[in-house]
C-alpha cells in the first residue's frame, strides 16, 4: 500500500473527521466565550469594583508611567499585564465549566450514568470490623 493511500486511509477514518469537526466548532466556541467575558462579565465586574477595566492593568517593568494604557506601556518596554491575565483565566473557567456540563448534559441523553462506586471487598470488610472491635 502506498503512503497516499495509507495517508487517505488514515485521514478519512470517523476519528480524525471527528476531531476535525471538534476543533473547528471549538475554535468557534472560544470566540463566543471569549466575547461573553470581554463585553459581558468583565464590564460588570469591573462596575462592581468601582468601574475597573482589568485590561489595562498592568506592573511597569521598565520605569514607565502608571497612568499609560497597557499598549502605551508595551511601546515603552516590558510590563506584566496581570489584568489580562485575569481576563483570559477568567475565559478558561467559564469555557471549562461550560464544557463540562455540556459532557454531562451529553452523557445524561445517552444514558450513561456515572459508574456506581465498587463495593469493598469481603476481606476488608472483615478487617474493618476486627478493627473495630479491637478499638473498643
Amino acid at each position: 500500500m502506498s503512503m497516499m493511500q495509507e495517508f487517505k486511509t488514515f485521514a478519512l477514518k470517523g476519528n480524525v473527521m471527528d476531531l476535525a469537526v471538534g476543533v473547528i466548532i471549538g475554535g468557534a466556541f472560544g470566540k463566543i466565550v471569549d466575547s461573553l467575558v470581554q463585553d459581558i462579565i468583565m464590564p460588570v465586574v469591573g462596575k462592581i469594583f468601582g468601574g475597573l477595566d482589568f485590561a489595562n492593568h498592568y506592573f511597569p517593568l521598565n520605569g514607565q508611567s502608571a497612568d499609560l494604557t497597557l499598549a502605551e506601556a508595551k511601546k515603552a518596554g516590558a510590563v506584566l499585564a496581570y489584568g489580562n491575565f485575569i481576563t483570559i483565566a477568567l475565559n478558561f473557567v467559564i469555557l471549562a465549566f461550560v464544557i463540562f456540563q455540556m459532557v454531562r448534559m451529553i452523557n445524561k441523553l445517552r444514558g450513561e450514568e456515572p459508574p456506581a462506586p465498587v463495593a469493598d471487598p469481603e476481606n476488608t470488610v472483615l478487617l474493618r470490623e476486627i478493627r473495630d472491635s479491637l478499638k473498643k
